[in-house]
């Protein structure tokens, strides 16, 4: 059988995208776009087979795309998000995309716990008045973690696992998702925003959830962690919030914009921790990304079933055309 044609779309080198791509041996043969943008994406799909896809979301299979595609048998999305992909799309033209799930999940929950006691107990605004030469043990009245009442929006493996830290350090965890369950841990959205001191946000963005978090609905002095993403939280309510002192603090690693605009009043408001969207990055989450990838393209080329399938098309990769 001749070789698959495997499209990749990472913003990596193309000597190191290769290199990642070595084992996979003469089963596929690889390329790159001639440039990173929506032209050469398209000039390049008319021979693709396989695309793994751009984790930075600036290459994506969008209706347009699909329509480029004809070969197009399989797209593998190293990542967990899989923003800016035109499911529906890609399933009417019987193409599978996987995605990378749960290889982030500890990331991000660890992330969330750090950026909560960050605000908590004031690091960032002691770093920099220490290294100003100033010598604030009074001024800061940093708060503790454990009793807090932490509401985490979002329950799938990120929520449940930020869930478990904050319960771990003494805090009171209650969550809320888009299927209500029968368990003491669920409560409504409002009651969650209302009485919660620190509100975790983990959900999805969808049509269904945009906009789905106005922090002027948090209790007063609440903190507001953000590692979903930005369209989730209303942005300009947030800096409203912060501006009024509504709010306690807010971490984003997430948002409307990325990356942040030079102008962003985010950028000039203080108790803020603000983040280039790698809540989920770490050596250990992409060594995990990149074993999920790797065997899912190997599954694709050898005739095995691929994990991780989101637009309910069959994980069995077929071949659409044979040299």
């Amino acid at each position: 059988m001749s070789p698959w044609n495997l499209l990749a779309l990472p913003p990596l080198p193309e000597g190191l995208m290769r290199r990642l791509l070595d084992p996979l041996g003469d089963r596929v043969r690889v390329s790159v776009p001639a440039a990173r943008d929506r032209a050469a994406l398209l000039a390049a799909l008319p021979e693709a087979e396989i695309v793994l896809g751009d984790w930075t979301g600036t290459l994506v299979m969008d209706a347009a795309a699909v329509r480029a595609a004809p070969r197009l048998a399989f797209v593998q999305q190293p990542s967990v998000g899989v923003d800016g992909h035109d499911l529906d799309a890609l399933a009417a033209a019987g193409v599978p995309l996987a995605n990378t799930p749960g290889v982030s999940s500890v990331a991000v929950a660890e992330w969330c716990l750090a950026a909560t006691m960050s605000l908590l107990r004031k690091l960032g605004e002691a770093d920099a008045a220490v290294r100003a030469g100033e010598w604030p043990q009074q001024r800061l009245q940093p708060h503790e973690l454990a009793g807090r009442r932490v509401g985490v929006i979002g329950y799938g493996a990120i929520g449940a696992a930020c869930a478990g830290m904050f319960r771990a350090l003494g805090c009171e965890v209650s969550y809320w998702t888009r299927t209500p369950r029968p368990d003491p841990g669920y409560e409504n959205l409002d009651t969650l925003m209302s009485s919660s001191d620190v509100v975790i946000v983990v959900i999805a963005l969808s049509e269904e959830t945009r906009g789905l978090v106005d922090p002027r609905r948090l209790k007063e002095g609440a903190l507001l962690v953000n590692a979903a993403r930005g369209g989730v939280v209303d942005q300009e309510a947030l800096v409203a919030a912060l501006g009024e002192g509504h709010l306690g603090g807010a971490a984003l690693d997430v948002f409307d914009v990325e990356p942040l605009p030079a102008g962003d009043p985010l950028r000039g408001l203080p108790n803020v921790l603000l983040s280039p969207h790698v809540a989920g990055v770490t050596s250990e989450s992409t060594g995990r990304l990149l074993a999920i990838t790797m065997d899912n393209l190997a599954a694709a080329v050898e005739g095995r079933e691929v994990r991780g399938v989101l637009n309910g098309v069959s994980p069995m990769i077929t071949r659409k055309f044979t040299d």
